[in-house]
C-alpha cells in the first residue's frame, strides 16, 4: 500500500483515493461524530487526535489525554503519565511502521505532541495513541512528496475564523466528508478570546464559551482550547487529514500588534506580555503545529514540484495600527523585517510551480472612502476601523503600505509569477488581483483568494438582514466599483474554500453553509475563480471543480 506513490513519485486525486479508499473519509467522520466521540467524552482521549505540518519523511501527531477525573484542562491536576503512539500503513494496524511512547502531565496540560520521522514520502498512514491499554480514535494522515517529485494534483481545504458562540462547525464536517483533500490550511482565528456575548452582532449566543469570561490567563486559554476541541466536526476534520495552520489575532486578543491589542486594557487586565505568553503557551500545547526554537510560527512547507506554501505570522512583529500619513511610514511593518525578507526571498527563489502564501489578513488594497454610512458602519465593526470614515483598514496590509510595496516591487523586479495569497480574517468571500497604488489594474503581481468565516459574524449579521439580500448585493457592487482589482465578493456567507492545484491552474471554489446556527447545516457551491500558470489575472469558473 505504501509503494505506489513512492514508486511513481506523483500524488494526484486518483492516487489519494487508491491509497485511502473512497469510504475512508466518511468512516473517520462517523467514528469522530458518532458513538466514538460519545464514549471518548468520558474517556481518556476526549479531545480527539490531529496531525500537521507534513514533511516527505515525517509528520507531527497530537492528542490530549485525561488520565484521571480531576485532570481536566487548565486544572493543573492529575498525574504524569506515559502515552503510547503508533503509526501504521493500514487502518487496522496490522502493519505498524513506527511506534513509541511520550510523557505528559499537568505541566503541559496533559497534551501530547510527537514529531515522527523515518516515514516514506507521499504515503497515507493511520495513527493512534494509547493509555493503559485503551486506544484513542484513529486518525489518518499523509506525508508530503519529496521536494523534487512531480505532483499532478493537490487539493486543500481552506478555512478561517471559527467563533464557537456564533454557530456550529458544519464547515469542518463538510470538508471531512469529502474524502478528496490532501491538506487543510487554517489561516487563523481558530478560536476567539471573548467572554460570553461579547462578540455577537446578531445578539445571539448559539453555544456559550468556557470560561464565560474573556481569556486572560494560561488556565483560561487552556480551557478555551479544550472546549473547541470537543466539537465533533472539528475532531473529524483533524482526524481525516493533516493541517497546516497559523495564528491571527484572536488566539491572543483582537487587533493584536507586537506589544498590545485593541482588546486588552493593561489597567484592568494586567501585563500584555504575560497574557501573550500564556496564550502562546496554550497554543503550542494544544495545536498540531511545529514552532521554531524561539516560538516562531512562520515557516515554509513543500509539496513536490507543484506547491511551496509560506505560512505567515502577521501579529508578532507588527507595528501598532495607525491611520493617516503613518500608513506610508517605511519604518512601520506588518511582518517584521526578517520575516518579510524571508518571504520575499522564498517567493523569488522558489522552483515550485505555485507559490502559495498563507496570509492571515487581506493584502489587496481596499478603498472605502466613497461608501455610504449605512455600509461603512458595519464594515467598520467587521474590520475594526473607525466609524467616522476612512479609506482603508489599518489592521490589514493597507495600514502598512511600505511592506506591501517592498514585496510587490521585489516580485515585479524578479519577474516572479504564479504567486497566490490565501487569506482569511475578514469573514467574507473575495477574489482579488494584487496591485499597488503605482500600478494599473491590467498588470497584477499576484492573485488573492479570501475565504469566509466558518461561523464569525459578517455583513448580514451586522445589518440584521437576510443572507444574500439586496443590501448586501448592493454593498458588494459599491465596493467593486471603487476597487476594480476586486473581481468578486460575497458579504454574507459562512463556510469554506477548496483550493485545487495542477501544473497549469490554481483554482478556488467557495462553499457556503445554509445556516451556521444549525449543526446539521447543508452547504452549496457559490463561486469558483482560477488563475492560469504564468498569469496573475483571475477568471471566473462556471461550475465546481
Amino acid at each position: 500500500m505504501t509503494s505506489s506513490p513512492r514508486a511513481e513519485g506523483t500524488v494526484d486525486r486518483r492516487t489519494l483515493l487508491r491509497l485511502a479508499g473512497l469510504s475512508t473519509g466518511a468512516t473517520i467522520v462517523a467514528a469522530a461524530a458518532g458513538t466514538g466521540t460519545a464514549a471518548a467524552a468520558e474517556g481518556a482521549f476526549r479531545h480527539g487526535v490531529a496531525s500537521g505540518d507534513p514533511l516527505p519523511g515525517g509528520i507531527l501527531l497530537w492528542t490530549r489525554v485525561t488520565p484521571t477525573a480531576d485532570a481536566v484542562p487548565g486544572s493543573g491536576a492529575g498525574p504524569d503519565v506515559t502515552v503510547d503512539w503508533q503509526i501504521a500503513s493500514d487502518a487496522s494496524f496490522a502493519t505498524v511502521v513506527r511506534s513509541g511512547v511520550a510523557a505528559t502531565g499537568p505541566a503541559r496540560d496533559h497534551t501530547v505532541k510527537v514529531d515522527v520521522d523515518g516515514l516514506e514520502p507521499a504515503t497515507t498512514y493511520w495513527y493512534r495513541f494509547g493509555l493503559s491499554g485503551v486506544w484513542s480514535p484513529t486518525g489518518r494522515t499523509m506525508t508530503a512528496p519529496a521536494a523534487d517529485a512531480p505532483v499532478t494534483r493537490l487539493r486543500l481545504g481552506v478555512v478561517s475564523c471559527a467563533n464557537w458562540e456564533a454557530g456550529y462547525f458544519a464547515a469542518y464536517r463538510h470538508l471531512a466528508e469529502r474524502g478528496d483533500l490532501n491538506l487543510v490550511v487554517h489561516l487563523g482565528d481558530y478560536l476567539y478570546e471573548y467572554g460570553t456575548g461579547q462578540f455577537a452582532a446578531a445578539e445571539t449566543v448559539v453555544r456559550p464559551h468556557l470560561p464565560a469570561h474573556e481569556t486572560l490567563t494560561l488556565e483560561d486559554y487552556r480551557i478555551r482550547h479544550a472546549q473547541y476541541k470537543t466539537d465533533a466536526d472539528l475532531q473529524a476534520l483533524h482526524a481525516s487529514v493533516p493541517w497546516i495552520i497559523t495564528w491571527d489575532d484572536h488566539e491572543v486578543a483582537n487587533d493584536m500588534w507586537s506589544d498590545g491589542a485593541e482588546n486588552h486594557t493593561p489597567g484592568t487586565e494586567g501585563d500584555f506580555a504575560a497574557r501573550k505568553a500564556a496564550a502562546r503557551q496554550a497554543y503550542a500545547e494544544w495545536m498540531p503545529v511545529r514552532l521554531g526554537a524561539d516560538g516562531a510560527i512562520y515557516r515554509r512547507l513543500r509539496y513536490g514540484d507543484l506547491v511551496e506554501l509560506s505560512m505567515l505570522d502577521l501579529r508578532t512583529y507588527r507595528s501598532q495600527q495607525a491611520t493617516g500619513p503613518a500608513v506610508d511610514d517605511p519604518d512601520r511593518t506588518i511582518a517584521g523585517a526578517d520575516q518579510l525578507q524571508w518571504l520575499t526571498d522564498g517567493l523569488v527563489e522558489s522552483t515550485a510551480a505555485w507559490k502559495l502564501v498563507g496570509n492571515p489578513v487581506i493584502i489587496s488594497r481596499l478603498d472605502l472612502a466613497t461608501l455610504p454610512a449605512w455600509l461603512l458602519g458595519p464594515l467598520a465593526e467587521l474590520l475594526g476601523i473607525p466609524s467616522n470614515g476612512v479609506v482603508l483598514n489599518p489592521d490589514q496590509w493597507d495600514g502598512y503600505n511600505a511592506d506591501r510595496e517592498r514585496l510587490v516591487d521585489a516580485l515585479r523586479a524578479a519577474r516572479t509569477r504564479d504567486v497566490v495569497f490565501l487569506t482569511g480574517d475578514i469573514h467574507t468571500s473575495w477574489a482579488n488581483e494584487l496591485t499597488t497604488r503605482d500600478t494599473g489594474p491590467s498588470n497584477p503581481a499576484a492573485a488573492e483568494f479570501v475565504v469566509p468565516s466558518v461561523t464569525s459574524d459578517n455583513i448580514d449579521d451586522f445589518l440584521n438582514t437576510r443572507p444574500g439580500g439586496p443590501l448586501s448585493v448592493f454593498a458588494a457592487e459599491l465596493i467593486r466599483a471603487t476597487n476594480p482589482h476586486v473581481k468578486w465578493l460575497e458579504l454574507d456567507g459562512h463556510g469554506f474554500g477548496v483550493l485545487d492545484l495542477s501544473p497549469s491552474r490554481c483554482r478556488m471554489d467557495w462553499y457556503h453553509l445554509a445556516d451556521r446556527t444549525s449543526a446539521g447545516s447543508g452547504s452549496s457551491w457559490v463561486a469558483g475563480w482560477s488563475v492560469g500558470r504564468g498569469s496573475s489575472q483571475i477568471r471566473r469558473e462556471s461550475a465546481p471543480a
